[in-house]
């Protein structure tokens, strides 16, 4: 048997119910003609929880488990089938180093029973781990299979985007221009301590941090989702109250979220309406949409960020995870931002759509934009940035030019130490 694991949680079927319901969905023992042993589907499901290494109460809702627990009920799921072909894609998305050490332990387990495992990842220190042979696909044709042991990472980023690993983070150094964003003493019920930093026109302002210091929340804030308790948001110089996402896209923010999936987009809507979402306004006039001039917008940003659809009307739920991150680009340059928030801009896409991302940035910088990006890929945070913050404990733990940045002084930074 061959079951498929992704990387999109809802493809458990009924959230509200408990674990090993959603475990043993259309195959539940029974006791009777028509009458489910809720007993030993219960036993059934402590076991294939136990052998993830997972002390969890089956009998909890999967819509009280965070997304990591969530992934990992999938997981035990597709084990219960005892398949002897298991293809995992992107399973370690949302799980934590603990969580992903227990599911390569379960693969080494089922590879030694005859199980054969097909690994799909973005993550690539993952395939090193993990597997035996590494496939290499670019533009959906195969480059070739490798012995793990007879490459190194600099050779699979050269096979899949066909260029050195030097030329990854293409970073262009843009004209520092006027203030664009500045915070003073930003406070949250949510954890955000007295933040004060500005950012300019034609900068990337890099935060780093290690996962709780209180990244996101920065980002919340200034973009209006999470109240603030204390401080002041000023952009091109003067005093906004950005209360909501409206008042901060009316200000001229637009928020590239790390969850593009639950917020970033409206998944069973068409490329066409996701792109024009944050701007529909643009495009209405007494309450009636001019489909014409939204279609003529949505089709120059395709084309721009060469997002790979079969037409403006595919809904986004069908395209990978590099084009749907490029939808939510679109959506904010076709909103006229001129700042920049990126959450986890690189997110589960391939290097090749990272590159493009990396040099939309550039562009971007260059025509005065203004970025703040999160990230918690260091190299990606050291390749990027202009200027790096650290956060700790929802606080500015430290700042360093691009020149004094280093693995090491922002790892110490984040620590404390």
């Amino acid at each position: 048997m061959l079951n498929i694991i992704t990387n999109y949680n809802s493809i458990l079927a009924h959230i509200p119910d408990t674990m090993h319901t959603n475990i043993f969905l259309g195959r539940e023992p029974t006791r009777a003609p028509g009458v489910i042993d809720q007993r030993a589907i219960f036993r059934a499901a402590a076991r294939a929880l136990e052998d993830l290494g997972l002390s969890l109460d089956p009998r909890t809702p999967v819509k009280a488990l965070r997304v990591a627990e969530q992934q990992m009920v999938e997981v035990a799921k597709a084990l219960s089938l005892d398949a002897r072909v298991l293809i995992m894609d992107e399973p370690t998305a949302a799980l934590t180093e603990h969580e992903i050490r227990e599911l390569f332990a379960t693969i080494r387990r089922l590879k030694g029973k005859g199980v054969s495992v097909v690994y799909i990842s973005h993550r690539m220190e993952e395939l090193f781990e993990i597997g035996d042979r590494v496939t290499v696909l670019r533009d959906g044709r195969t480059v070739g299979t490798y012995d793990v042991r007879a490459t190194d990472k600099s050779e699979l980023i050269r096979l899949m985007v066909n260029r050195e690993l030097t030329d990854l983070f293409p970073k262009e150094h843009a004209a520092r221009g006027a203030e664009a964003l500045r915070v003073e003493h930003l406070s949250t019920e949510g954890g955000l301590k007295d933040v004060s930093f500005s950012l300019h026109r034609g900068e990337i302002l890099g935060v780093a941090g290690l996962l709780g210091a209180g990244r996101t929340e920065l980002a919340r804030a200034i973009f209006g989702l999470d109240k603030l308790t204390a401080g002041a948001i000023y952009v091109g110089g003067e005093a906004r109250r950005i209360g909501s996402p409206r008042a901060a896209i009316d200000a001229g923010l637009g928020f590239l979220t790390e969850d593009r999936k639950g917020q970033g987009l409206v998944l069973p809507l068409s490329v066409r309406e996701n792109l024009c979402l944050s701007s529909v306004d643009k495009f209405t006039k007494w309450g009636v949409v001019d489909s014409a001039r939204e279609r003529e917008a949505a089709n120059r940003y395709v084309k721009e960020l060469r997002i790979r659809t079969p037409s403006l009307d595919q809904k986004v739920v069908y395209l990978s995870g590099g084009n749907q991150q490029k939808v939510v680009l679109s959506k904010w340059l076709c909103s006229e931002a001129e700042v920049f928030i990126f959450d986890e801009p690189t997110r589960g896409v391939d290097v090749g759509a990272k590159a493009e991302i990396y040099q939309l940035m550039n562009r971007l910088t260059a025509s005065g934009v203004a970025i703040i990006m999160i990230s918690s890929e260091m190299l990606e945070v050291l390749g990027m940035s202009d200027r790096v913050l650290v956060m700790r404990a929802g606080r500015i733990a430290g700042e360093f030019s691009a020149a004094a940045a280093t693995q090491e002084n922002i790892l110490q930074c984040a620590l404390g130490e």
